[in-house]
């Protein structure tokens, strides 16, 4: 039975074979440039592990994994735009080398083009491929759009609820839907698809509290950029969400004041100051805790998934990656 290293190497391949230059060349040079930044291909992997696993052919899933990795490519390229990031995956993003629209055609070009990957390779279940498709993409745009709201309001007028909803939609359901959509090419019962659907939502949630937990504590060297950031950008991610749920009233009170600091200070003390009261709090434990549950709700939807345990190895490999991952 094939191992993680198998997937990964598989979706490598997929990507290193596809050509996505044509012409104009000014439209699909940033595809290009996007589509060859690399990644973790996490999606990809997923979907071709998960339709494997349920006995689809691997050359039946290559469109697919080059479809859903090319939209969660159009998101980035496009939040990229709206936050104004300089870089991505420590290379210039796409608007500060060919401008604002360029990223905006060239990615709703990215988001045609993933659907152009679905409807290649027939299947018997393909309207329903593509329902999950297209419901997955409107979460994402909800859940990209709740964090922009987010953006506005005070600090103490978001609560964990509403953030892990937002994440859910914005992180969580891409995961799921390739996993989703993995199983419904091996023509899997509804019953196992509900398990990959609950896989993926709580493994993307357990990756989405990683990586606001980086944001604050990752090592600068090996996360690969500048910690902090969040804080200096007065992000509401799980982190002061759950501060302010474990501050006494004075703690309350500061948070919320550095939160809705905008010029006035410097950047540096900024993150300072939030980071002492996370320390105060021992909010880095309490987090920790939250990543576990999620991983174990994952792992549990995984077990009661009805095929030999073999098959499950590349799904395990991933979780237990990403469970101890630093970056």
């Amino acid at each position: 039975m094939n191992d993680l290293k198998h997937y990964l190497e598989q979706v490598q391949q997929i990507f290193d074979r596809e050509v996505f230059l044509a012409s104009p060349r000014e439209l699909y040079e940033p595809i290009d440039y996007t589509l060859r930044l690399g990644g973790k291909r996490i999606r990809p992997t997923l979907l071709l592990a998960a339709g494997a696993m349920f006995g689809a052919d691997e050359a039946l899933l290559r469109d697919a994994a080059l479809g859903i990795e090319t939209f969660h490519n159009f998101t980035l390229l496009h939040d990229d735009l709206m936050d104004r990031s300089p870089l991505r995956r420590g290379k210039p993003t796409v608007y500060t080398k060919w401008g604002d629209n360029a990223a905006i055609l060239s990615g709703d070009t990215m988001y045609a083009l993933a659907w152009r990957y679905f409807l290649r390779q027939p299947s018997p279940r393909l309207q329903e491929i593509l329902q999950c498709f297209n419901e997955t993409a409107i979460e994402v745009c909800e859940g990209q759009q709740k964090d922009m709201n987010f953006e506005e309001l005070p600090l103490e007028k978001v609560s964990l609820d509403d953030y892990r909803d937002m994440i859910r939609q914005k992180t969580a359901v891409l995961l799921a839907g390739a996993l989703k959509i993995g199983g419904l090419y091996a023509n899997a019962p509804q019953h196992e698809l509900d398990n990959l659907w609950n896989f993926g939502i709580h493994l993307g949630l357990a990756f989405q509290l990683q990586d606001d937990l980086l944001d604050g504590y990752g090592d600068t060297a090996v996360f690969g950029k500048k910690t902090g950031q969040d804080i200096r950008d007065n992000k509401k991610t799980f982190l002061p969400l759950l501060a302010i749920k474990h501050c006494n009233t004075e703690q309350s009170k500061a948070l919320s004041t550095l939160f809705a600091a905008k010029d006035n200070m410097d950047e540096e003390e900024k993150v300072g100051r939030v980071m002492a009261l996370y320390d105060a709090i021992d909010l880095r434990s309490k987090l920790e805790e939250h990543i576990k549950a999620e991983f174990q709700k994952a792992q549990k939807h995984l077990d009661d998934i009805k095929v030999p345990e073999e098959r499950k190895l590349p799904l395990r490999e991933l979780m237990e990656t990403l469970n101890g991952r630093k970056k």
